[in-house]
C-alpha cells in the first residue's frame, strides 16, 4: 500500500510551510514516528514524523514552499525492512531523486546566446548591468528573467590574483516572516523609545547571597529574568496602557501579563511566552523560562507557545549590547530592552562610586501610550530593580524565593 503523507496544519492561519531539511534520503526505509523532515512555518520550525513504516519517496525538495494538505512524500508500507538497515540518526542533506536521472546537455551556441529576454533586458537596464559576461541559462544560452534578477553589478576592477567571493542563500520562511513583521512594525506604528539606567547592585547582592541555596532547592538558577519579569508585571499594573494593544479603532487592555521573552534558537530569534506571569513566583518564572529556552534550543517549540504575548522583554545584553532601540513585537504595543551590565562611575550622595549599571530601553506605540505612561512605566521598572526587597519581595527575600 502506498501512503500519501500530507503537510499537517501547524496552527491557525498558516496556509503553507517550507521544507527546511530532509532528515532522510529518497528510497530510505523509515520507521513509524521517525522524524523525516524539518519544516518552517512563518512562526516556528517543526519536525515531520513518518506516519507509517516503509520505503519513502520524496515529493518535494529542500526550500520548496508546500501548501498545508499537499503531499510531500510517499511511503510504501508493504515494503519489508532491509536486513541490517537502521533508521538514520543524523540529518542527511539530500535532495529527492527523480525516477529519471537528469543529464546535463551543453547547449550549442546560436544567435540567441547571450541575448536577454524583454523582461530580463528591462531588469538589467534598471540595474545598469550590461549583458556581457552574463551566462544565460535559458534555451541556447538565452538570458532569462531569473538570470537578470540574480545578476550583480560589477564592484570595480581588482588587482591581479584578487578574489571577491560571495554566496547566495534562500531566506527561510521563518526569517522572511520575521522581516515582514519588523518592517510592518516600523511602518505601521508611531514607535518611540525612552531610556533609563538601573543600578544593579541590589540584585547582585541578592543573587550572591541566595543563588546557591535557590539552585540547590529548586534545581534552576536565580537569573536576572525573574527580577525583570516581576518588575515588568508590577509596572504594567501601575500603567496598564503599556500592557495593551490596538484592535481596529479600539484599545484592548489586559488584566493579565503574558510576557514574551526573546531567546536565541538554532533557527534564529524565538519569542516564547510566559503565560500569566503575574501569578508566578521567582521560581515559577525561572522554571518556565528555562523550559521554553530548552524547547527553543532543541527545535521543539510550538506555534501556540510563541503566540499571544501582551508585552516583550528582549535581553541583548547577553550578546554584549550596550544600548539599542528594540522594535515592537506586533500586535503588542511595547517592548523592554535589557543590555549588558558594566561597572561605571556614578554620583552617590555627592561622591563618585563604581556601580554595575545597566541601560534599559522601552520602545512603545505612541498612538495609545503617551510620554507620561511610557516614562512612568520605565521608572517603575527601575525603582523595582533598585529596591527589589521592598517592591518585589515584600521585605522577605527567603519567602519570595521559597527558601
Amino acid at each position: 500500500m502506498i501512503l500519501q503523507m500530507k503537510v499537517p496544519s501547524p496552527g491557525e492561519s498558516i496556509t503553507e510551510v517550507e521544507i527546511a531539511e530532509w532528515l532522510v534520503a529518497d528510497g530510505d526505509y523509515v520507521e513509524k514516528d521517525q522524524p523525516i523532515a524539518e519544516v518552517d512555518s512563518d512562526k516556528a520550525t517543526l519536525e515531520l514524523p513518518a506516519e507509517e513504516s516503509g520505503i519513502i519517496t520524496l515529493q518535494a525538495e529542500e526550500g520548496d514552499a508546500v501548501a498545508v494538505g499537499a503531499v510531500v512524500c510517499l511511503i510504501d508500507t508493504s515494503a519489508e525492512k532491509p536486513e541490517g538497515s537502521t533508521a538514520p540518526s543524523q540529518p542527511q542533506n539530500t535532495a529527492p531523486v527523480e525516477n529519471t536521472p537528469k543529464v546535463a546537455v551543453a547547449s550549442a551556441t546560436t544567435y540567441v546566446t547571450g541575448t536577454a529576454s524583454p523582461a530580463a533586458k528591462k531588469i538589467l537596464a534598471e540595474k545598469g548591468i550590461d549583458t556581457t559576461g552574463i551566462v544565460g541559462t535559458g534555451k541556447d544560452g538565452r538570458i532569462t528573467k531569473e538570470d537578470a534578477v540574480k545578476a550583480v553589478p560589477s564592484m570595480g576592477s581588482l588587482p591581479d590574483g584578487g578574489e571577491r567571493p560571495s554566496q547566495r542563500k534562500k531566506m527561510s520562511m521563518l526569517r522572511r516572516k520575521v522581516a515582514e513583521r519588523l518592517v510592518a512594525a516600523k511602518n505601521e506604528t508611531a514607535m518611540l523609545t525612552t531610556f533609563n539606567e538601573v543600578d544593579m547592585s541590589p540584585i547582585f547582592a541578592l543573587r550572591s547571597k541566595y543563588k546557591e541555596s535557590f539552585k540547590e532547592k529548586h534545581g534552576v538558577g536565580l537569573g536576572f529574568m525573574s527580577f525583570f519579569t516581576k518588575a515588568v508585571v508590577r509596572a504594567a499594573q501601575l500603567y496598564p496602557d503599556v500592557n495593551s494593544m490596538i484592535d481596529g479603532n479600539e484599545q484592548v487592555l489586559y488584566d493579565f501579563c503574558d510576557i514574551s521573552v526573546a531567546v536565541s534558537g538554532p533557527k534564529g530569534l524565538m519569542v516564547p511566552v510566559v503565560r500569566n506571569a503575574e501569578t508566578l513566583s521567582f521560581r515559577g518564572v525561572e522554571d518556565e523560562i528555562k523550559r521554553l529556552a530548552i524547547r527553543a534550543r532543541d527545535g521543539k517549540i510550538t506555534v501556540d507557545e510563541m503566540t499571544g504575548g501582551t508585552f516583550t522583554i528582549s535581553n541583548g545584553g547577553v550578546f554584549g549590547s550596550m544600548l539599542s532601540t528594540p522594535i515592537i513585537n506586533p500586535p503588542q504595543s511595547a517592548i523592554l530592552g535589557m543590555h549588558n551590565i558594566i561597572e561605571r562611575p556614578v554620583a552617590i550622595d555627592g561622591k563618585v562610586e563604581i556601580r554595575p549599571i545597566m541601560y534599559v530601553a522601552l520602545s512603545y506605540d505612541h498612538r495609545i501610550i503617551d510620554g507620561r505612561e511610557s516614562v512612568g512605566f520605565l521608572v517603575a521598572v527601575k525603582e523595582a530593580l533598585e529596591n527589589p526587597e521592598e517592591l518585589l519581595m515584600e521585605n522577605n527575600p527567603k519567602k519570595a524565593l521559597e527558601l
